[in-house]
């Protein structure tokens, strides 16, 4: 049944799908669909805004409007089934590597003609690792968005020596789910520093403040350092956040 009742609004135009928008509804309303923020359903809003100062665009808005009722049965509904799903997709049956956490010790080679990998910890898409894996413990953390790594020619000898790595997408996944992952293994492991490694386009702004936000949830006090690279391979910004 539809009432007139206030909703969000958003302008697709004036979105850049950052996906800022994505963590500040809890109630799952919002997701970043085609690489645009969407309303999922009109019975997942509650309409009290929760979602506008986080746009830095100003792509969202309140209106009033016939729409469906908000149902919070619905949306609990809603998010048990979505977490579900979630850890579903995160237990892959193949026997793949991916479903174990495994670390090794990184050694540089003496030969030339040999550029070593440098990565330490396995898995490393952050949907797959689990939040008490030892390779976090008293640990620095890259934060790393997926095309990274390959944008930046010096990506293994500058971010991956000595530390753990996560990677992710913030314009197609779910940076909910992100921000409860990451603040888990905040909580779980003495991480002595973050460094966010994310790409200049405006849909990977939103790894950082993911990040902070899960700081802030886990209740720790941990330095964050910003690597923004350039599409061309260069680094941007590098700047350091104390919390």
């Amino acid at each position: 049944m539809k009432i007139t009742r206030k909703i969000i609004r958003i302008d697709e135009e004036l979105c850049d799908g950052c996906g800022q928008c994505v963590p500040a509804c809890a109630e799952g309303a919002i997701q970043i669909i085609d690489g645009k923020a969407k309303l999922v359903s009109e019975k997942y809003c509650d309409g009290l805004g929760a979602c506008l100062g986080e746009c830095p665009k100003g792509a969202i808005s309140i209106e009033e409007r016939e729409a469906e009722a908000f149902d919070e049965e619905e949306v609990m509904i809603y998010l048990e089934k979505r977490e579900k799903e979630e850890a579903k997709e995160e237990t892959l049956a193949c026997g793949c590597p991916s479903t174990s956490a495994q670390q090794w010790k990184t050694e540089e080679s003496k030969d030339e003609a040999h550029i070593p990998s440098l990565l330490g910890n396995w898995p490393i898409k952050l949907r797959l690792v689990s939040t008490d894996a030892p390779y976090f413990k008293n640990r620095e953390l890259v934060i790393a968005a997926d095309c990274g790594s390959f944008a930046y020619g010096r990506f293994h000898q500058d971010f991956l020596q000595g530390r753990a790595v996560v990677t992710g997408c913030p314009k197609f996944d779910d940076l909910q789910f992100y921000q409860e992952k990451l603040a888990e293994i905040f909580r779980r492991s003495e991480i002595k520093k973050i460094i966010v490694a994310m790409m200049e386009v405006p849909c990977c702004s939103g790894w950082l403040s993911v990040t902070q936000k899960a700081v802030s949830d886990s209740g720790k006090k941990i330095p964050i350092e910003e690597k923004i690279i350039g599409i061309r391979g260069d680094i941007k910004t590098n700047s350091v956040c104390l919390y």
